[in-house]
């Protein structure tokens, strides 16, 4: 059976962010992933995990200034030392919370941005922020973002990350294969699964094309959580949709899929 993490940005937004641990954990999810941790201390938020006996299986590093517009610093140049400064806090939080994983956001490249020199910024900080959490125990992962929902995001398909992967070397650098995203930008997504699962880290769901719960829209999600469990995988699949109508009532689609698992 696979894993369902849920995403405590985009759902259970009824609740006050720590109070979404135990909404979720009483949903029966037994992990949780979120953008950002950040809004209250480390072990604050590791106590509301810890209450609500859910695992933290990702969050983001800090993404740069966020309320402006940033989406990450990792191929960003000149931001060097602010990006390795956002690691380390992040290795902070990952440590209190026993979370393995987390995501460096590569950030935007403007109209004309040099994209060689963001590349290899890109590389240069994935190389160097692996090494730090590697220390650690845990995952450095890369997410390709499609260019409609982000315009300008660095890194858009599984083809690129996985070339960024191999050249970087480092073993605890995966992709964070989000199927909507990569529905959108590339499609052949069972294909896709077959053929990179093994640097897969960490995938992320939502209907496609409107973002909202998995059972809306054009991809065949029961399919490939099949797909997914009997390839061998054992992390997380993170439900990062924006719930249609309220975050309960839409989990209709996960109460079917392990009701039919199971029967």
């Amino acid at each position: 059976m696979p894993n369902f993490a849920a995403n405590l940005s985009m759902m259970y937004t009824e609740w006050p962010f720590l109070e979404r641990y135990g909404a979720a954990a009483e949903d029966g999810f037994a992990g949780v992933e979120c953008l950002f941790p950040y809004e209250a201390p480390a072990d604050e938020v590791a106590g509301a995990a810890r209450a609500a006996g859910v695992r933290q299986a990702l969050f983001n590093s800090p993404p740069g200034d966020w309320a402006a517009g940033e989406k990450g610093l990792a191929s960003l140049p000149g931001r060097e030392t602010e990006f390795l400064a956002g690691v380390d806090k992040a290795i902070g939080y990952a440590k209190a919370l026993g979370c393995p994983n987390v995501h460096l956001m590569a950030g935007l490249i403007g109209p004309g941005g040099d994209r060689a020199a963001h590349r290899a910024t890109y590389v240069a900080n994935l190389r160097n922020a692996a090494r730090k959490l590697a220390q650690e125990g845990l995952n450095a992962l890369i997410e390709p973002i499609n260019p409609r929902d982000i315009p300008g995001f660095f890194l858009n398909t599984q083809g690129e990350a996985h070339q960024i992967i191999a050249e970087v070397g480092e073993p605890n650098l995966l992709v964070q294969m989000d199927l909507y995203h990569c529905q959108i930008v590339e499609g052949d997504l069972a294909v896709r699964l077959r053929s990179g699962i093994e640097r897969v880290g960490h995938f992320q769901i939502a209907g496609v094309p409107d973002r909202h719960e998995p059972d809306a829209g054009e991809v065949n999600f029961p399919y490939l959580f099949d797909l997914i469990d009997s390839l061998g995988f054992q992390g997380w699949i993170g439900c990062e949709y924006r719930p249609a109508a309220g975050t309960r009532e839409g989990l209709g689609w996960l109460h079917r899929y392990r009701a039919a698992r199971e029967a």
